[in-house]
């Protein structure tokens, strides 16, 4: 009998921003990226958005559904897609809480204004 499957965290993403699209491809690239279900909300079936998801909530910001079905948005599903990725853990451990977190929610709200001229249309 095989061991059950772990319950991989999801992230969801808008592959229609090209920035967007060329950080995910640099995730996915990264050791330990076989441990994250990755959703690209602009070409995905509404299904798999799962509960509590709206296709326009995921395509305004980042998410992250944790395998304990907790969703992260915004710079603490970076650092919970961070703290995923073997690589990466050190950043999403380092900028995941407190202070930090505020700082790097702040500077993703800023990138999130320059990117609405970015995105194509889906």
């Amino acid at each position: 009998m095989e061991p059950a499957a772990r319950p991989k965290p999801t992230l969801y993403y808008d592959g229609a921003c090209p920035v967007c699209a060329r950080e995910i491809a640099l995730y996915r690239r990264q050791p330990g990226a076989d441990g994250v279900e990755w959703v690209d909300v602009a070409r995905c079936d509404g299904a798999r958005l799962g509960s509590g998801l709206t296709r326009e909530a995921a395509l305004a910001r980042l998410h992250l559904r944790l395998p304990d079905g907790r969703l992260l948005d915004g710079a603490a599903a970076f650092a919970g897609l961070w703290q995923a990725l073997p690589g990466w853990a050190w950043l999403g451990r380092l900028l995941g809480s407190g202070w930090r977190l505020r700082l790097l929610e702040a500077a993703y709200r800023g990138f999130l204004c320059l990117r609405r001229g970015w995105r194509r249309p889906g």
